[in-house]
């Protein structure tokens, strides 16, 4: 093709659109779908998803155990997901981010927007928190942070939060980004795999499964007891995943050996 038909092709189809009333996307659209929109929508995302996970475990004092937070953090996330998931993907969790772009599902150049977007939105959810429970009893849950106690094998808490990361994050990749595998109802299945998890670590770790959702009410409540563990037992549980999903789980596409 001439490049003077390919030019009155691309007119025709402008004119196409216009008469349907589509006007052919602009670059500064264009620029802000793809960059800026999803970075808002893992800020408000992540803001809305802390919010409701501290929330859950101020309002369940003495209650019912793990399992109020595990209902609330699981369905939180699993509508956040279905809402949001068209936009930036869903991750609201550093470590997602982190296991998503190393299997190839998300930019280079939004990996560290999408940290810094969930850091904040965790912030301000924790934030959001402390503003509506009275001191009294923000106080008394540490404003929903993660506290362990004075006597706890650190060692072992890091490797529960690897194992149960490693859950979360492979549901990811192989529910999301695995074309062999994925499916429509991943949403819904991180959810669950989150309310599981809570239910089986909530009592051991509290089953964070993500840095950002340990750090704003770190932040907020002035609570950085062991806060690492909550970061090195997450990445590493990532990490982990995504060796397997690249070297032995992905299909053809995802994995780097024996195409």
């Amino acid at each position: 093709m001439s490049g003077t038909e390919s030019k009155v092709e691309f007119t025709i189809s402008e004119m196409v659109e216009s008469a349907a009333g589509k006007e052919p996307m602009r670059k500064s659209t264009r620029i802000f779908e793809q960059y800026l929109q999803p970075c808002l929508a893992e800020l408000y995302g992540t803001t809305l998803f802390v919010f409701v996970g501290c929330a859950s475990v101020m309002g369940n004092i003495g209650a019912f155990g793990v399992i109020q937070p595990a209902i609330a953090h699981g369905l939180a996330l699993a509508v956040l997901i279905m809402l949001f998931g068209k936009i930036s993907g869903g991750h609201f969790n550093p470590v997602v981010s982190v296991s998503v772009y190393l299997c190839g599902g998300m930019k280079l150049a939004l990996l560290l927007p999408y940290i810094l977007a969930q850091m904040l939105g965790s912030v301000l959810g924790a934030a959001l928190t402390m503003g509506v429970f009275p001191d009294i009893t923000y106080n008394a849950a540490s404003g929903g942070s993660f506290v362990l106690p004075l006597t706890a094998d650190l060692a072992k808490i890091t490797l529960a939060e690897t194992i149960m990361t490693l859950f979360l994050t492979l549901v990811v990749c192989m529910g999301a980004i695995n074309k062999k595998t994925s499916t429509s109802l991943v949403a819904f299945c991180i959810g669950l795999t989150v309310s599981a998890n809570i239910l089986a670590g909530g009592g051991l770790s509290g089953a964070c499964m993500n840095p950002a959702r340990a750090f704003g009410p770190a932040a907020i409540a002035n609570q950085w007891s062991a806060h690492w563990v909550f970061w090195v037992g997450p990445l590493c549980g990532a990490l982990i995943n995504v060796t397997l999903v690249r070297l032995l789980l992905g299909d053809q596409i995802t994995r780097v050996w024996l195409k």
